[in-house]
């Protein structure tokens, strides 16, 4: 029998990749490829130009030679959906279904390229130990790539046992939920299960991927979700709580309660890839004030009728907060311009209006009514 015919025999539910996450739409997605004799998987794991996926039949371990794009934001990750080969020798993967999300950072190469960490993901796990000073700054730099990849982000604040003030936790929590608007924030611990069945309701549904620097408990997490000892956890430093890169490869696990989690290995750098709309989420609060400034196109530093920098007068917006914003904008629109000529162009051009210009242009504006443009437009 076909694997069209076995396809059509069975439901959904029923399926041997359910467990995988397997639904009606990725049926449709891969139904061209059914008519072709491929089986459809999911990829567990890739490592140096293979990749271990799940099929109907069994795990198999793929060749992804016919998968090989310029674009590194195209080849196959951990979480991919796929068409297999498996009559062939090797047992090729042929192609990547459309992806429902991707998390994308930049690289730490001078080439700016990007690299996908996870494939089809529905919650984003950010971890934050609470054994070492929180990092606001790091927290928002995560959520923004986030938010931009499609998922539901979820700060995890590992390590809560370490913090036996119930009052001095809750600062904590508070700290972190005001840099995450519209994003739950729960602090969880291994050792006294405190968070534990909150982390397990939103993992229970869809993929999920854990994130986050070395040493912040994250295979710790995918251990006690999976019930046994599947993840290598090694104890963080004492000096700094930093980890050792126990994890090394993206893994993709099925969780006994149901979902499916993706353990990545610490992340030492966090680069942005195109997430203007991940930075703007992340700083809603900024983007609302923005648009009660006097002009549309405001910078937020020295122009006349500026709604963000009065908030900051007042102190209803924190100093650090904009500056991270600012930063991050910054940082987004580098990496940008850098893989956009047309882009590069504009911001030049735009550099040497603004040293033209002077502030003596933008006195002149005081005047100009709400909306206008600070320079006329």
């Amino acid at each position: 029998m076909s694997f069209a015919s076995l396809q059509a025999s069975i439901s959904t539910s029923a399926h041997p990749l359910a467990p995988y996450g397997w639904d009606d739409d990725w049926a449709d997605a891969f139904a061209p490829y059914a008519a072709q004799g491929l089986l459809p998987g999911r990829v567990l794991r890739v490592d140096r130009g293979q990749c271990d996926v799940a099929t109907p039949v069994g795990i198999v371990r793929g060749d992804t030679e016919f998968v090989v794009p310029h674009d590194p934001l195209k080849v196959v990750c951990t979480g991919d959906w796929v068409a297999v080969d498996a009559a062939g020798d090797p047992q090729y993967v042929r192609t990547l279904l459309p992806r429902r999300t991707a998390f994308a950072r930049s690289t730490s190469s001078k080439r700016s390229e990007g690299q996908i960490l996870a494939a089809n993901v529905d919650h984003a796990i950010i971890t934050v130990s609470l054994a070492v000073e929180l990092d606001l700054g790091r927290v928002e730099r995560f959520l923004a790539l986030a938010w931009e990849s499609g998922a539901q982000p979820l700060v995890v604040l590992s390590k809560a046992d370490l913090v036996p003030d119930p009052v001095g936790l809750s600062y904590l929590v508070e700290d972190v939920e005001s840099v995450a608007p519209g994003v739950q924030v729960v602090p969880v611990s291994a050792q006294t299960g405190e968070g534990l069945d909150v982390l397990a309701a939103v993992v229970s549904g869809g993929t999920s991927v854990l994130l986050g620097a070395s040493g912040a408990g994250k295979s710790t997490l995918a251990n006690t979700l999976l019930g046994q000892e599947v993840m290598t956890v090694q104890a963080a430093r004492d000096v700094d709580g930093k980890g050792r890169h126990t994890t090394t490869t993206r893994n993709l696990l099925v969780l006994p309660g149901g979902g499916v989690l993706i353990d990545t290995p610490g992340l030492r750098g966090v680069g942005l890839w195109d997430a203007e709309s991940g930075v703007g989420q992340v700083f809603s609060e900024i983007e609302q004030l923005a648009e009660d400034c006097r002009f549309h196109d405001c910078a937020h530093e020295a122009e006349p009728g500026c709604a963000v920098t009065a908030a900051v007068d007042d102190g209803s917006l924190s100093v650090r907060r904009l500056e991270s914003y600012r930063k991050l904008l910054r940082e987004n629109q580098r990496i940008v311009a850098k893989t956009d000529a047309r882009l590069r162009a504009e911001i030049l051009k735009d550099w040497k209006r603004k040293g033209a210009e002077g502030r003596a242009a933008m006195e002149i504006k005081r005047g100009g009514r709400a909306g206008e443009s600070r320079h006329g437009w």
